[in-house]
């Protein structure tokens, strides 16, 4: 891989295929990630059948973990205290070749061809290797892999393998492993060297065994192991069954034992004689279902997907994948690289969300270990857009998840001396497991994106059913920490914006730039929270105007207080929203102006990211963003801002945002297409769109971005396509890069599919089945009925600005107390520095 683009001789373009023509060791970690599959709930990580040289031989289940104590090096109260991990499941992955006792390794292996694909039409991963062995055999082995999304607990692998020139003696060795406690049938460690070095982005490491073996058998092709977690207490089963299929004499033998079993398959192979050994897997887990109960439903599971045949459920996946990409396709015209590089986003959504079912979406999806298969504010902002526009039962689920967190988030919340619920910065279980509380506890502001999103499903599709039932329990909660972790300042007179002289405020919390941490009027929280003040008291005043029966539940189940709502309007309505007159721009927070400006234009490219590289203490101290803040909020409360405002912010923040984050280039795309900077955002929209294909962050081993590829539908759709929903009114005004003819995308409002074509000339919405969808485009208003087609022709494309912003623009511009702004870079060096003092020299970081 290059840091531009992917290696198109190895990666070719396929509009709806990735495409890898040779193997390479040295790449390991990244094609698993790049090949896993999953629906979901399961995901089986690219490794190859043979098992051998793998980076992370990783089969993850959602929500399937350890726990563990945090220990602190200074405790102190309200830490978190107990950490969680996402474990390996047993490994089913495995079917070795061997040919005259031979093995199959690709590492040596004379390959005169090679292709592995992942074809998003239809979920399969197949692979086709043409090989000669040391004795001149000429073997031709074909493997696909499929995981089920009709079926969330199946898992389906078929291997055929044809002797092409002679006779010869074919083994194929079908094996279930426990991985994550450490045995390979080898014994050791089955994991690849991996780079040393801190990166908080892995994965947490647990040094006892963690899998205590429970019921384990093999009756005839069938094998069954299951597993209670140590600490956690959860179960874990999984059976696998194999057909094999051959002309050719064979004989089978079977081995188990707690940690492995085996069905190897011997056969007499006759020269183009095919053998298929076909293997169907089935998992189960729980958090407190004995494992013998697993096993049994893992039995059930595979009876019937049995009983209907294998080829049904290929049939049954692309069925699935047709109704998918039918509602979710975005189609570009005239690129078929970011046509390909697109899918293959959105397939990751979809294997990341589909069959989450009451569980959350982990930042890395189940494709790999990275942040231990938490769940952060990634699905609420990133995410659950993609799904409440496309899917929107899967939008329901995810909030759920959230409103079954509740109890936890109320506990969380009176920890911490506050009403209300505190939703934990990351989490499996519904506890906060972030130990690190400045980037973690105090970004406050996940409270207010849970509402976003709630709201933002609620606008897309209607359900006030929901919204009324469950929902509203996440607005009221949320909404009453506000007005417990924000205070009034009284001043001397009103002033323009400010009610009866007061403001409101919120000290001591993290956006979402994490170089910048616990700080006062952090200007996205607030903005954020103001929302969902809002939103919690509309919510509120609409259930008690349409129904009495509901609204009276609500106030007894939630003991809602005479007089809370208009508490919350009048604290969003006195929202301090910091900014400056002096510079005409909104600041990150209270003081981040009175900071010095990082000279990132000439910090060394192997300083990046700062987060590896500088002490928190020295990125605090500094202008420096490791993603886009005020921009996001800029982006997500648009109607709250100015078009002069979101410029010169975008202007102001661009030259300071590193982009450390994977979930900064989406939004900075957005804000630079509104803005007019249309080819910054084109790149940064292709640095958005080949984070992982192209490993631009250097992480993609640990698994994939989901939210960034969440990031690349709102990227497309509200970025290129200029969609908005504020106010619950849909509108467009696009911004179609100049080299694009077309553009093109699914929406879903109200139960009202929606499609629209965007060209430079025009743009055009038809609609489905359904009520009629009334929307704007550049602030004229229009009605689409059922069946029919608006056309609106388009003068342009919005602002054009060359360029990007660059440090330059701070030159002569001083911060409201007079002194003027200036760039730097914090010495980097082994010695310490020298700077002059008044009158005297002074050692830096001694006396200074």
């Amino acid at each position: 891989m290059t840091d531009a683009a992917m290696d198109r001789d190895r990666f070719p373009i396929d509009p709806w295929r990735l495409v890898e023509t040779s193997f390479d060791i040295a790449d390991t970690g990244v094609t698993e990630t790049l090949f896993a599959i999953g629906n979901g709930y399961l995901g089986l990580r690219g490794n190859q059948p043979e098992g051998r040289h793998a980076h992370e031989h990783g089969t993850f289940i959602n929500g399937f973990h350890e726990t563990f104590p945090i220990r602190h090096a200074e405790q102190a109260y309200g830490f978190a205290e107990v950490g969680q991990t996402i474990i390996n499941a047993p490994d089913a992955k495995v079917m070795r070749v061997y040919v005259d006792d031979e093995p199959l390794s690709l590492d040596v292996a004379d390959m005169r061809d090679y292709e592995r694909s992942l074809d998003m039409r239809d979920g399969v991963l197949r692979r086709h290797i043409e090989w000669t062995t040391p004795s001149g055999k000429e073997v031709r082995i074909d493997y696909d892999r499929l995981v089920s999304f009709e079926e969330k607990h199946l898992a389906v692998m078929r291997l055929e393998v044809t002797v092409l020139n002679a006779d010869a003696p074919v083994t194929v060795s079908c094996q279930l492993l426990n991985r994550q406690d450490g045995e390979d049938v080898y014994g050791g460690t089955p994991t690849a060297p991996k780079k040393a070095g801190f990166d908080p982005r892995k994965t947490d490491k647990l040094a006892e065994r963690v899998l205590q073996p429970e019921e384990y058998w093999q009756d005839g092709l069938r094998s069954a192991l299951s597993y209670r977690v140590n600490a956690s207490g959860m179960t874990i089963a999984v059976v696998a069954d194999h057909i094999i299929e051959t002309d050719n004499a064979y004989t089978a033998r079977a081995l188990i034992e707690p940690d492995i079993a085996k069905n190897v398959f011997r056969v007499q192979a006759k020269a183009g004689v095919p053998i298929s050994v076909t293997k169907v897997v089935s998992y189960h887990t729980s958090r407190g279902v004995p494992a013998r109960e697993l096993v049994d439903r893992c039995r059930r599971t595979l009876d019937r997907s049995l009983s209907e045949g294998i080829d049904a459920i290929y049939r049954t996946q692309r069925a699935w994948l047709d109704d998918f990409w039918a509602r979710s396709d975005v189609r570009i015209g005239g690129h078929d690289d970011l046509q390909q590089a697109t899918r293959w986003c959105l397939f990751q959504l979809a294997q990341a969300s589909a069959r989450a079912d009451g569980q959350g979406v982990p930042a890395k999806g189940m494709t790999g270990s990275g942040y231990s298969g938490h769940y952060f504010w990634d699905t609420e902002i990133y995410v659950l857009p993609f799904l409440a526009y496309t899917t929107p039962l899967w939008a329901r689920n995810a909030l759920r998840m959230r409103y079954l967190m509740l109890p936890a988030a109320r506990r969380r919340a009176f920890q911490l001396n506050e009403n209300g619920a505190l939703f934990p910065w990351r989490t499996i279980n519904g506890e906060e497991a972030s130990a690190y509380y400045a980037a973690g506890t105090a970004q406050f502001h996940i409270n207010a994106d849970v509402s976003f999103a709630l709201a933002k499903y609620v606008r897309a599709t209607g359900d006030t059913e929901f919204l009324h039932r469950e929902g509203v329990d996440i607005a009221v909660e949320t909404a009453r920490l506000w007005t417990t972790l924000g205070f009034w300042r009284s001043l001397d007179g009103d002033r323009d914006g400010e009610i009866d002289g007061e403001t409101f405020h919120i000290h001591g919390v993290t956006g979402p730039d994490e170089y910048t941490t616990v700080v006062n009027d952090n200007l996205f929280t607030n903005v954020m929270a103001r929302f969902n003040l809002r939103f919690a008291a509309r919510t509120i005043r609409d259930m008690a105007e349409l129904d009495g029966e509901v609204y009276r539940k609500m106030v007894d189940r939630l003991g809602l207080e005479e007089g809370e709502p208009e508490a919350w309007e009048r604290a969003a309505e006195a929202m301090h929203i910091p900014f400056s007159p002096s510079l005409g721009i909104h600041p990150q927070d209270h003081v981040f102006l009175e900071r010095e400006i990082w000279d990132l234009e000439n910090t060394p490219a192997d300083r990046r990211p700062l987060l590896l590289h500088f002490h928190p203490l020295v990125i605090y101290r500094y202008q420096v963003l490791k993603q886009a803040d005020v921009v996001l909020a800029l982006f997500l409360q648009g109607n709250h801002f100015s078009d002069e405002d979101k410029l010169a912010d975008f202007e102001y923040y661009d030259p300071l945002t590193t982009g450390d984050s994977t979930l900064s280039a989406v939004v900075q795309a957005i804000l630079a297409a509104e803005v007019g900077y249309q080819d910054l955002a084109l790149e940064y929209f292709r640095q958005s769109i080949f984070v992982d294909l192209a490993d631009l962050h250097h992480n993609a081993a640990d698994g994939v971005h989901v939210a960034s590829a969440g990031g690349v539908w709102t990227a497309l759709v509200c970025g290129f396509g200029g969609m908005r929903d504020h106010f619950g009114e849909l509108s467009f005004d696009p911004r179609l890069p100049a080299d694009w003819p077309e553009i093109s995308f699914v929406l879903h409002w109200h139960g009202t599919r929606l499609e629209v074509s965007i060209t430079r000339d025009e743009l055009r919405v038809v609609a489905g089945d359904g009520d009629p969808v009334g929307f704007s485009v550049r602030g004229t208003g229009y009605v689409v009925g059922a069946g029919e087609e608006v056309v609106v022709a388009l003068a342009d494309q919005g602002p054009v600005r060359a360029g990007r912003p660059t440090l330059r623009q701070f030159a002569d511009q001083r911060r409201e107390d007079g002194s003027l702004l200036s760039a730097s870079v914090p010495t980097v060096t082994t010695s310490i520095p020298i700077v002059a003092g008044s009158g005297a020299d002074v050692e830096h970081g001694a006396d200074a």
